[in-house]
């Protein structure tokens, strides 16, 4: 849903129930190694949400220091350094 400032709540997620911690980053963020905590269901779903401008992002998951495409997203693009990271579109 957008705001009338034309911000998205948009949701990642990702399967993980062996990781101990899992971050998203991305060129919303200036791909920071730290990244974007994200949070762990019962069922070891991580999620977070992200207030974005409409646009397209490039974005991966750091799982336990380890940089993942998103799995549930077919939606990718070759980066500037020889790797592939997930795409959505908000």
């Amino acid at each position: 849903m957008f705001t009338k400032t034309g911000i998205k709540k948009t949701k990642f997620k990702l399967r993980a129930p062996e990781a101990r911690n899992v971050s998203l980053t991305g060129d919303f963020q200036s791909w920071s190694s730290e990244g974007i905590p994200m949070r762990k269901s019962w069922a070891g779903v991580w999620n977070v949400g992200l207030d974005l401008p409409p646009g397209t992002y490039q974005y991966k998951f750091i799982v336990d220091g380890d940089w993942w495409t998103d799995p549930k997203n077919g939606h990718i693009s070759d980066s500037d350094i020889g790797s592939i990271n997930s795409v959505i579109k908000v």
